[in-house]
């Protein structure tokens, strides 16, 4: 795809002059995906939407969405899964899980995205790490995308050790924060930094465990928290940004300048990595919209809605448009002060998707003809 590889190369990832680039890859990707999915045919079709007349960034405003609650429920490909080089799922926390495949040419523009994205924050470093991995250890029956973002966070650094919080045993994942703590307690001796990746969630949690049992320690300079996946089904546990820096300045000396946040989705593998002012800048590969909740109409900067994520990235599944059902605001750049001056994201809640009136509205309808 030309137009893929054009964008994916752009130098500055955050950059504010890849529109008509952007618009470019998106109908290339979009003519491709119309071709090769029937069931994407069908709905563009069915919405009467023809991927020839995308010509701008309003046009793609007009392109039809597709929830991601249906990718929990059908897998959608554009090439034969077996010709995919992988395939990624979502966490399942729901108890259903969606499917997304890469192939070798999707690989490798995710890998010079990860490349210029990370390195605006010093992940990459020839210094040795240990790693302490909130996530699931890797075994041949987790295909999770959360596991292998978790993995791969561990090469931007020569790994010393990796300790891994839910280790697979008896046929099921269990957590062993006692086994984490121990691990904390003895790198914090080692001269090398130490990397912290994974769920917020249990790293909060083993922070308040450290705090209640009076365990501080001083972990090497430069040590880090990379955090991905979000709070999952302990989202009622959840706390400020603010409180989550002081326990971790206050239990293991890490400052939140060496606090690192990202977001993501398995049906948008897109990577948003935090800025030093821990906002979501939109990178070139991407392009987000905030609809109305009710009438799907786009929104400005600083209105509330449903976030849409638009990305070329993929040849293998028909990702171009996806509703998400979090809630979210759109901020202007230059409003954060950290000099990236693209839009960024605030996440600030979810809708159910039941709650959702989605103009895939003929979705349901499509659906049902599609027999899928």
């Amino acid at each position: 795809m030309k137009y893929r590889r054009i964008l994916f190369s752009t130098e500055n990832a955050y950059s504010q002059d890849t529109d008509k680039i952007f618009v470019k890859a998106m109908k290339e990707n979009c003519e491709y995906q119309y071709r090769h999915c029937a069931e994407y045919r069908k709905m563009l079709d069915g919405m009467k939407f023809n991927p020839n007349n995308i010509e701008s960034m309003k046009d793609l405003e007009k392109l039809p969405f597709i929830p991601t609650l249906l990718f929990k429920k059908h897998k959608l490909y554009s090439v034969p899964p077996s010709r995919t080089a992988i395939r990624a799922t979502s966490s399942g926390t729901t108890g259903i899980k969606s499917e997304i495949g890469f192939c070798i040419g999707d690989l490798y523009a995710g890998l010079k995205m990860v490349i210029r994205v990370s390195k605006l924050r010093g992940l990459f470093s020839p210094v040795p790490c240990h790693y302490i991995v909130f996530g699931y250890k890797p075994h041949r029956s987790n295909k999770t995308a959360v596991t292998k973002t978790a993995l791969g966070a561990t090469l931007f650094t020569p790994a010393l050790s990796r300790t891994f919080a839910l280790t697979y045993q008896n046929g099921k994942y269990s957590l062993n924060l006692e086994n984490i703590l121990q691990a904390v307690i003895k790198h914090s001796h080692s001269r090398f930094p130490v990397r912290f990746m994974g769920f917020p969630s249990y790293t909060y949690f083993l922070m308040k465990m450290m705090d209640e049992r009076n365990i501080h320690v001083k972990l090497p300079k430069n040590s880090k928290i990379l955090l991905g996946g979000g709070w999952k089904q302990f989202y009622t546990e959840q706390v400020d940004k603010d409180i989550f820096y002081e326990l971790a300045k206050k239990v293991l000396d890490i400052d939140d300048s060496n606090i690192i946040e990202f977001f993501g989705a398995v049906e948008h593998p897109v990577l948003y990595c935090d800025c030093k002012n821990h906002h979501f800048h939109i990178p070139v590969y991407s392009r987000v919209l905030i609809r109305d909740a009710d009438t799907l109409e786009v929104l400005g900067n600083e209105k509330e809605g449903l976030v849409n994520l638009m990305t070329p990235m993929l040849k293998a599944c028909p990702i171009l448009s996806v509703m998400t059902d979090d809630l979210g605001i759109l901020h202007d750049g230059k409003q954060c002060g950290c000099g990236i001056e693209s839009p960024y994201l605030e996440i600030i809640g979810r809708i159910g998707m039941k709650d959702i009136k989605t103009c895939a509205a003929g979705a349901a309808e499509l659906l049902k003809e599609m027999k899928i």
